[in-house]
């Protein structure tokens, strides 16, 4: 998250005496931190069902426990996302990932739902204060090479974590602890590594003042992030719902219940979105969230038809398509109406979008777990879910489709 004022960046002696890791080796560990931090964020996907066996709550909770971590992140990103640039990258990422590290011991530990929230919205919390760090620190860096990590390196992180939380899972013991108890080590050794990176900016002044939330759309702006809007929200619904109930889903499709296809949904649509970014990433703004738009639309068909089939294959290849998707219409969205805002007004507008994201993310998941166990059940709620997504995507479209038409027309006129 940007902020009004740019920080100044060190000084090289001031970074050289600040840490021993060298620029390139500071680079690649907060790429990794960005990873390990979105897996563990998707690590608990694949455990719901056993979480569900053994303390039994129902589908709604599920989404519940999703909700609060998508919640958390929101706030932290409002209050927190701007701090490093006034005391710097490394004390704010070096607070988060020590905080990660304990969250895991509480997921470890936890005997019931109360504790298992407890530890989504500490997770979330964390997580939350590091992303504007770690973005503005690969930055720091390497501009171009920041850009394209800040791109990836979530998705990556989300996919990893689903799969490799399955894998753990199933074929090793201790299933409810080893994954966290794994990830706690990780966390460990990379906050070693922060306390010797060196530092990247020079510090400000305003540390409190920027703990204060600013949401702003200024007013050329704020059409296209309306007609950006329902990209914004079909793409981050999709995703709550595949990290909440895609191993439900999955289940129901295979009648298996194995912890890898439980995580391999997310895993599949955070994967092909990573990479549809990194393929897509010289498309311009505005074609590339149409490009996303449409494959979200193909792809939510795809599992439309998957779901009225029981093709398993036909749901992986609509989750390819939905992810390739959901990588572009954001990155697409972000970059259509971020480059409208002046330097001292992209912290307000980033921050408009991040609200919609969150909330997207985690409210209509938390609607989905009601209708699950109060209306037809998953699979009426997955045909429903993926036609409104549809239909906020058709939305789009046709809005750039129409706005398209009134400036061809003004140009004739």
């Amino acid at each position: 998250m940007t902020t009004l004022t740019a920080p100044r960046p060190a000084a090289p002696a001031t970074a050289a005496r600040a840490g021993r890791l060298s620029p390139r080796a500071a680079f690649y560990l907060q790429i990794s931190i960005i990873v390990f931090l979105l897996a563990g964020s998707s690590a608990p996907t694949p455990l719901y069902a056993l979480y569900q066996a053994e303390w039994g709550f129902s589908p709604i909770t599920v989404t519940v426990v999703f909700g609060v971590y998508a919640l958390a992140v929101l706030v932290a990103l409002l209050i927190f996302g701007s701090l490093s640039d006034h005391v710097g990258r490394r004390p704010v990422l070096l607070a988060a990932v020590i905080v990660q590290a304990a969250t895991m011991l509480v997921f470890a530990t936890a005997g019931g739902v109360s504790e298992l929230l407890l530890a989504r919205v500490i997770q979330g919390l964390s997580t939350g204060a590091a992303v504007g760090a770690l973005g503005a620190g690969l930055l720091d860096l390497d501009r171009v090479k920041g850009a394209v990590a800040n791109a990836v390196a979530p998705m990556t992180g989300t996919a990893v974590g689903a799969l490799g939380s399955g894998l753990l899972v199933q074929f090793l013991p201790d299933p409810a602890r080893l994954v966290y108890l794994v990830l706690f080590g990780v966390f460990t050794v990379q906050a070693l590594g922060v306390a010797l990176m060196p530092e990247t900016v020079t510090r400000v002044a305003g540390a409190l003042g920027s703990l204060r939330p600013r949401v702003g759309v200024p007013p050329n702006a704020r059409r296209p992030l309306l007609l950006a809007a329902p990209a914004i929200v079909a793409v981050w619904a999709l995703a709550g719902f595949y990290g909440s109930l895609g191993p439900t889903l999955m289940r129901l499709l295979t009648g298996s219940h194995s912890f890898v296809l439980g995580g391999l949904a997310l895993f599949t649509l955070a994967g092909s979105g990573a990479v549809g970014v990194l393929l897509l990433r010289a498309v311009a703004a505005q074609p590339l969230m149409m490009i996303g738009v449409s494959a979200l639309f193909a792809g939510v068909g795809l599992t439309l038809v998957a779901i009225a089939t029981t093709s398993i294959w036909v749901f992986f290849l609509g989750a390819i398509a939905a992810g390739v998707g959901f990588g572009a219409a954001f990155q697409g969205a972000l970059r259509t109406v971020l480059p409208l805002a002046a330097a001292h007004e992209r912290a307000g507008v980033l921050s408009a979008i991040y609200v919609v994201s969150y909330l997207a993310m985690g409210l209509p998941a938390v609607i989905a777990g009601y209708l699950v166990v109060h209306g037809g059940g998953v699979l009426a709620t997955a045909r429903e879910y993926g036609l409104g997504v549809m239909l906020l995507a058709a939305i789009v479209l046709l809005g750039t489709a129409w706005t398209a038409r009134a400036r061809r027309l003004a140009v004739i006129r």
